[in-house]
């Protein structure tokens, strides 16, 4: 038997927003980098290139995403979403190579900054555009539980921080004249957003390894089976798995074997829908089996013996 909730809304327009987020933010802050000359706003300006395509990746992958199963997919498209992780995990590393390389170059050739003030101002109209879409996007993704929409949202939050941080570092430039602390500042920034690209890249390649749900679902689950044993009901092969904003959820329902093909059904599907209350976007299989039959107790593995 299986049970499936309603699919989640379209999650397309944010990936839209995002877009327009980026474009926004490498306007301002190119403006802010061609201002004042600052290797940190530069920094800043790159990574918001790094928002854009994650941006239009994301874009393409949760459309992909939305699609229904068909006959070549019957699991549906929703692991898409992976790869748009990752592949926006690996540009914010390669942006940090950029970014490094750059200090680099200006902390062996220092060079003077220029119209702080107003450089400054962009960019802090900037990160507050930034922050704004960043908390909208986090909302979104943890309630339709995206990786995308959050992979998206993390990004932008750590271009906020990165963004608070150069400024201060301008700043700092500015009221002390020391110049070696705009790149010193843009090294920190790079390695800043190294961790978050790597995280990224780490929960893309779980995703797509088929992680199971995290252990508080896990314990969820077991507490309300553990009440339909004290009821003389058993259970094993308990499997999830997570693809994208879907969860997959595969169960061994034992119950007596002198009961009725409809008494077993209605209870396994009582079942299904308690496992929705806390995995409201689950998709939930079960199989019955007889209790007394020693054949059912065989199959718990992933692989069952052929004999």
């Amino acid at each position: 038997m299986e049970s499936t909730t309603t699919l989640s809304p379209s999650l397309t327009r944010y990936a839209w927003l995002s877009i327009a987020a980026a474009i926004a933010t490498i306007l301002l802050k190119g403006v802010a980098w061609w201002l004042t000359g600052s290797v940190g706003l530069l920094s800043d300006a790159i990574e918001s290139f790094v928002n854009l395509a994650g941006a239009l990746m994301a874009l393409w992958m949760l459309t992909l995403a939305a699609r229904p199963a068909d006959d070549n997919h019957t699991y549906g498209y929703s692991k898409a979403e992976y790869f748009s992780s990752a592949f926006e995990g690996c540009l914010i590393l390669l942006a940090a190579v950029s970014i490094g390389y750059t200090a680099i170059i200006r902390l062996m050739h220092p060079q003077s900054l220029e119209a702080v003030g107003v450089g400054l101002l962009v960019s802090v109209v900037a990160s507050v555009i930034n922050f704004a879409t960043a908390r909208i996007l986090m909302g979104v993704g943890r309630e339709h539980n995206s990786i995308t929409l959050e992979a998206d949202a993390h990004h932008l939050m750590t271009d906020v921080w990165t963004s608070a941080g150069v400024i201060a570092g301008v700043g700092l430039v500015w009221l002390t004249g020391w110049l070696w602390l705009d790149p010193v500042i843009a090294l920190l920034v790079a390695a800043n957003i190294v961790w978050t690209g790597l995280q990224l890249v780490r929960r893309s390649a779980a995703g797509l390894m088929d992680v199971s749900v995290p252990a508080e679902k896990l314990e969820q689950i077991e507490t309300l089976l553990a009440g339909y044993r004290a009821q003389g009901l058993d259970f094993h092969a308990l499997r999830t798995r997570q693809s994208g904003s879907r969860t997959f959820v595969v169960l061994h329902v034992l119950v007596p074997g002198n009961w009725t093909v409809q008494e077993g059904h209605t209870w396994a599907e009582r079942i299904e829908v308690e496992i929705h209350h806390f995995l409201p976007r689950a998709h939930v299989t079960t199989h019955l089996e007889p209790l007394e039959d020693p054949v059912s107790m065989i199959d718990q593995e992933l692989d069952r013996p052929r004999f």
